[in-house]
């Protein structure tokens, strides 16, 4: 079922504690497993850089004895989900042994303008492993903190070049920090361990949670944070007028007991479907989340409409990936296996199914079938996104417009193709309504078709000079 999905592009943990950080970072990652299931991957310094990665879940690449080997009281941690030709070398984090000494970075988004970055630096005589965007980051941050000797300095310069997003967890010898792009367009924070043990910057708050660590504050737009013995010392990097954060951190990517950006990942979910109700009413008996993620959004629903919820979908949790099925039987299997109807609450009964997005509409079309066999008079589907008409270029998988099913198609177009009765989405306002942003603050380029960096051929939202950065 996962397949009709968007995915984002990974986590990152940062961390200084004052015993061996590796375990408080292995329980980090695990919380944050959802943003990347792909690869995985720890970096620690003690008189050097140990390293311990690998393709699989966080509990496949590292075990007790792994744990045991990365001793050392600085480090940071990395999920992998690739957006590109995915290659084990890819895995994260990447690292190099340069002449200041051993420096790590893990990376959460895109860097627009990396290969330009590249080409430059091979004609300044550097040789590439992976040529990597984070290769390239370290290469000429090593080149700026050997011409200032100033590695906080370095970080500012070397960010300054940078077009697009990301959330750095970096390491330079034994210092740690944590950065992100000026217009904080992929989610970082800050907490503090229990009895003054250590610190940590995460993806969402719920690695701090599961540490039983403080919230501190998110780290701001155009901010690099140094983690120290005392806390955070903080840089400022240049941070753009408009932020542009992700609307999908709260529509889907992040835990709904995550916190971002100050904003309730559950309570904005809620109030989605809350508004989604309003905006698109339908006749029904009840409503269904299509699980796990639509969740929120069919709670919201159904408090704004009046209309009872019922958990009509079983999911089996235990289902990751699966082999390509060569016959239609086998397919439609597959898709039992994942997902099956509660008849007892379909039979029968007028149903609104509600989810966080459609992207292809192969699953929503099984889906509807699947609800249809087990007796469903009607089938309501609403969407808690606008309709995805546009690539993203900053760190989700939807680089192709002819991945989704709303391009150059009407609703009805669409509601054909899925087989259900009616077919809603929010709108665009509504979602920004629902979230409690500025619509200049918030990244809705794969629902507008414009964007807040420069992207080469489409349309750009926000200035992107020195004049716009503050």
């Amino acid at each position: 079922m996962e397949a009709d999905k968007v995915k984002e592009a990974c986590a990152v943990v940062a961390m200084r504690c004052k015993q061996d950080v590796a375990q408080y970072i292995y329980y980090a990652l695990r919380a944050l497993q959802h943003r990347g299931q792909e690869a995985s991957g720890i970096a620690v310094y003690s008189g050097g850089l140990k390293v311990k990665k690998g393709v699989g879940l966080v509990s496949d690449v590292m075990g007790p004895e792994d744990m045991d080997k990365l001793s050392g009281k600085v480090g940071i941690g990395h999920n992998y989900y690739s957006i590109k030709v995915s290659r084990p070398e890819n895995i994260q984090p990447q690292s190099l042994k340069t002449g200041i000494g051993d420096i790590a970075i893990a990376h959460n988004g895109i860097i627009v303008n990396s290969q330009l970055i590249i080409a430059q630096l091979k004609k300044e005589g550097k040789l590439f492993l992976l040529e990597s965007e984070e290769e390239a980051f370290i290469m000429r941050l090593t080149d700026t903190i050997r011409a200032t000797d100033d590695i906080a300095k370095s970080i500012k310069t070397v960010c300054k070049e940078l077009i697009g997003s990301y959330a750095f967890a970096l390491l330079v010898n034994d210092r740690v920090f944590a950065i992100r792009d000026p217009y904080g367009i992929r989610p970082l924070c800050l907490g503090k361990l229990p009895d003054g043990k250590g610190f940590i910057a995460a993806s969402e708050s719920v690695a701090l949670d599961v540490l039983g660590a403080e919230f501190i504050r998110d780290v701001m737009p155009g901010e690099a944070v140094e983690i120290t013995e005392d806390g955070f010392k903080s840089i400022n990097i240049g941070a753009s007028i408009n932020r542009a954060h992700c609307f999908f951190e709260w529509v889907y990517f992040a835990r709904a007991d995550s916190v971002i950006d100050g904003m309730s990942v559950y309570e904005a979910r809620k109030r989605i479907g809350w508004r989604l109700a309003k905006e698109a009413p339908a006749i029904a008996d009840v409503v269904m989340p299509i699980p796990d993620s639509g969740r929120a959004h069919a709670y919201g629903y159904a408090l704004g409409s009046g209309i009872k919820m019922n958990e009509g979908l079983m999911k089996n949790r235990y289902i990751h990936r699966t082999f390509i099925m060569p016959t239609q039987d086998a397919r439609e299997i597959s898709v039992r296996e994942k997902m099956n109807p509660v008849r007892a609450v379909v039979e029968g009964k007028r149903v609104v199914i509600v989810d966080d997005s459609i992207v292809r509409g192969t699953t929503m079309k099984k889906i509807v079938k699947m609800l249809r066999d087990a007796g469903a008079t009607e089938v309501h589907v609403r969407i808690g996104s606008p309709p995805l008409i546009s690539p993203c270029y900053l760190g989700i998988d939807m680089t192709n417009r002819d991945q989704f099913i709303a391009d150059h198609r009407s609703i009805d177009d669409i509601r054909k193709e899925i087989g259900s009765d009616s077919l809603a989405y929010i709108t665009i306002e509504g979602l920004v309504e629902a979230l409690n942003f500025e619509k200049e603050n918030l990244c809705l380029g794969c629902v507008t078709g414009e964007y807040p960096v420069n992207i080469p051929g489409e349309r750009r939202r926000f200035q992107q000079t020195l004049e716009g950065f503050t």
